[in-house]
């Protein structure tokens, strides 16, 4: 079923408190900006549920506010790849040839799946239980939402290896410095934490779970991972880590 086009509901402050667990963290300018982009994206994308399933204003609200903390400080253009996103009511069970759980093998057995984000703006698949499981318990690293939207913005050049767009240079070559450390220590088996093993897959994974520990768990990455953090505060140009350690006060 297709969702008819429309923004945000008048109670959706209510909605995001309710299924925000990070939504208190948010001083009001910074709850306005989300809602602004959650709006833009309501109104501007193709929002479809399946499986005979159907899409409330809880759903959609708590989808679309999650998706925009990550272009909060950069535009709606970083969403040009985002055509269709599409809502299941619980985890997909996709057939196909992936990567298998060791490096550098591959399986074509049925796989749960919570999310994908297909290429040259193909449509972007979430699963609502696991998207709301995310959203009302921060801070265990591990966001269907940010991981998806998060290949959107490295889909933007064409090819998803994990770089998104950088502003120079510079700041491309030390990405690539200190990604590459990371990710090559989880290929290696070598644990990263709080980043997942899944992150060693592949450089697009890498990217996608380290956006998910930039805005769902900050704190243990800026410990754990201070370059990493310090590359990916620069890229999305805010700090979740200082807004979650003013939240606490």
């Amino acid at each position: 079923m297709i969702h008819r086009r429309k923004g945000l509901p008048d109670d959706w402050e209510r909605i995001a408190a309710d299924h925000l667990g990070a939504w208190g963290g948010f001083r009001s300018d910074e709850q306005e900006r989300l809602g602004d982009l959650a709006d833009w994206l309501l109104r501007h994308k193709n929002w479809e549920a399946a499986n005979g399933f159907a899409l409330d204003d809880a759903i959609l609200t708590t989808i679309a506010i999650e998706a925009a903390l990550l272009i909060f400080s950069l535009s709606t253009d970083y969403y040009r790849e985002v055509s269709a996103i599409i809502v299941y009511p619980t985890t997909i069970l996709s057939r196909g040839t992936y990567a298998g759980p060791v490096p550098g093998t591959v399986t074509d057995s049925v796989l749960p799946v919570l999310g994908e984000a297909h290429d040259r703006r193909g449509a972007m698949l979430i699963a609502w239980d696991e998207a709301l499981a995310a959203a009302r318990n921060p801070g265990r690293g591990h966001n269907v939402v940010f991981h998806e939207f998060a290949h959107k913005l490295d889909m933007l050049d064409d090819i998803t290896d994990g770089t998104p767009p950088l502003e120079s240079k510079e700041a491309l070559a030390r990405w690539v410095e200190v990604c590459t450390n990371a990710y090559t220590a989880l290929r290696e088996g070598i644990p990263r934490p709080p980043l997942d093993p899944y992150g060693g897959v592949s450089p697009a994974e890498f990217f996608a779970v380290a956006t998910e520990n930039f805005f769902d768990a900050p704190l243990a990455l800026e410990e754990h991972e201070p370059d990493l953090f310090a590359v990916l505060r620069d890229f999305y140009k805010q700090d979740p880590a200082d807004r979650a350690r003013h939240s606490s006060r």
